[in-house]
């Protein structure tokens, strides 16, 4: 499957250092946004070391048909949906060795959502308030649904979708990477369509743009994806850049 994609990332305009990191490789069909969390360089250390297992462990699994799998298939999953589950569980615990390692914050942890492409088919997981949409023309539609507190008094009817948006509680999350056992990662499969965009990004985006603006601003006209994201971050930014703000679009070939 041809992919064209673009990115950007920003620290925005109060956070004295950017947590996020994103993954963008159209060979290997991975793109994913990671937000750190904990504070200082705790959560630059868990989204770096995250950010960097989950690339090397879709690299290897991709090319080593002998490789051993860290883990056992799940015989109800795709393949394309097992290996991308398999390279979060892969970062987890590659986390929690490091934290011991390197004697970092027990409390280093992200939130992440990941796509893998492949086949006509692309496979998202997630952990956190990080999203997915897919984006058809001007349509946007969300794929993923956060772990977080505030969603879920959304889905119980407890408070709206407005309300949520400036909820002093919005940013507490039910889930996230962060080396404990026993971690649950949501996934879903589903057909691309040629011209179908899907766009990755963390809270900083989706906490301060309406998913409106967010659909305006992804199929808008630009020279090219990378200026779309670029667009996405300036708007954020020019309502105060509260967060870190990370984003991932990625085209499917027409």
């Amino acid at each position: 499957m041809m992919l064209r994609f673009g990115a950007a990332t920003d620290r925005g305009r109060v956070r004295p250092r950017n947590e996020d990191r994103f993954i963008a490789n159209a060979e290997l069909g991975i793109f994913a946004v990671v937000d750190g969390m904990g504070g200082h360089a705790g959560g630059e250390f868990a989204s770096a070391t995250i950010s960097e297992a989950i690339a090397s462990f879709i690299s290897e699994s991709g090319t080593d048909s002998d490789m051993t799998l860290p883990g056992e298939m799940n015989a109800r999953l795709s393949p394309i949906v097992n290996r991308l589950q398999m390279a979060v569980r892969v970062a987890n615990r590659t986390l929690a060795a490091r934290v011991r390692e390197k004697r970092e914050p027990e409390t280093s942890g992200a939130t992440m959502a990941a796509a893998l492409f492949g086949d006509g088919q692309v496979a998202v997981a997630h952990v956190g308030d990080c999203r997915v949409y897919l984006l058809e023309g001007t349509t946007i539609s969300a794929v993923t649904q956060d772990h977080s507190l505030v969603a879920e008094q959304v889905a119980q009817g407890l408070i709206d979708e407005e309300s949520a948006k400036t909820h002093p509680l919005r940013h507490v999350v039910t889930r996230a990477v962060s080396g404990q056992n026993g971690i649950t990662v949501d996934t879903v499969e589903f057909s691309v369509l040629p011209g179908t965009r899907l766009i990755l990004c963390s809270d900083g985006i989706h906490g301060v743009l309406t998913d409106k603006e967010i659909a305006a601003l992804m199929s808008a006209p630009a020279p090219s994806l990378d200026d779309v994201c670029r667009a996405a971050i300036a708007a954020v930014n020019a309502r105060g850049g509260p967060d870190n703000a990370t984003v991932v679009v990625v085209e499917a070939g027409r």
